[in-house]
């Protein structure tokens, strides 16, 4: 089964703790300490995904829509292996690829050049590896003019440009984007989604979170409505986008 099959949700519920704040002081706390570990008990989850399952073939490109907090995020923490779910289970079967904080594993006093190694190690690349990819990575960014000088000195654009550049260089199986196709500049950001297509063509799986139904359904195969940490529906990406976006208007 796994052959054909790239990512699997069986029944996946996940939750976080809330925060907790002395909002009532120490002493108070103190004093009700057996009301308060009651509270605590009953009201410190905040449920993200609740009994979700789904699965996604290899080679298809599958976007997830819903409303800000309904779990769209969560779920790709938990295809990235940075999540853990609370029940249920999480399978990938491929290497991944995240496009989901760009940069997030850069030095801010090391130069652009020593990022591209670090970040590209950091991603699954070995160290040959990303000599052999340097060049690339540099014009794809197009920052050969800043490769000396430290990360703290670029602007946020730039950094994205850089952990755009790298990422793409790892050849993955699965990828998962976060509306990161509004890197840079219009001219830089179309270079992007050409690179993202050209990944769909060789049949890499993509799942992609979008807040442009439009978008999804251009460029996915299936879409995923979450709402509420649940699944509202699963199927042709045209379909699931129009469906949710009566919800919106009404």
């Amino acid at each position: 089964m796994s052959d054909t099959i790239a990512i699997r949700f069986n029944q996946v519920t996940k939750y976080y703790r809330r925060n907790t704040s002395l909002s009532f002081g120490l002493k108070h706390l103190m004093l009700n300490l057996p009301k308060h570990m009651e509270h605590m008990a009953q009201t410190k989850r905040f449920c993200a995904l609740k009994d979700v399952s789904f699965e996604v073939r290899r080679g298809e490109s599958i976007g997830l829509i819903g409303r800000n907090g309904s779990g769209k995020s969560t779920t790709l923490g938990l295809i990235a292996n940075v999540l853990r779910p609370n029940e249920g289970s999480v399978k990938t079967f491929g290497r991944i690829s995240s496009l989901l904080e760009l940069g997030a594993g850069f030095h801010p006093e090391l130069s652009g050049a020593e990022n591209i190694f670090l970040n590209g190690i950091l991603l699954g690349m070995t160290r040959r590896q990303v000599k052999e990819r340097f060049r690339e990575i540099v014009e794809f960014s197009e920052l050969e003019n800043f490769l000396e000088q430290p990360i703290r000195t670029y602007s946020s654009g730039m950094i994205a440009r850089l952990g755009f550049s790298v990422a793409v260089h790892l050849d993955p199986e699965i990828l998962l984007l976060d509306e990161v196709l509004t890197v840079g500049d219009m001219a830089f950001a179309e270079k992007c989604f050409k690179r993202i297509k050209s990944f769909r063509e060789k049949g890499v799986t993509i799942m992609f979170v979008s807040h442009s139904p439009e978008m999804v359904t251009s460029f996915c195969d299936r879409a995923i409505w979450l709402n509420g940490g649940t699944v509202a529906r699963i199927g042709d990406a045209k379909t699931v986008c129009d469906e949710y976006q009566k919800t919106m208007v009404g």
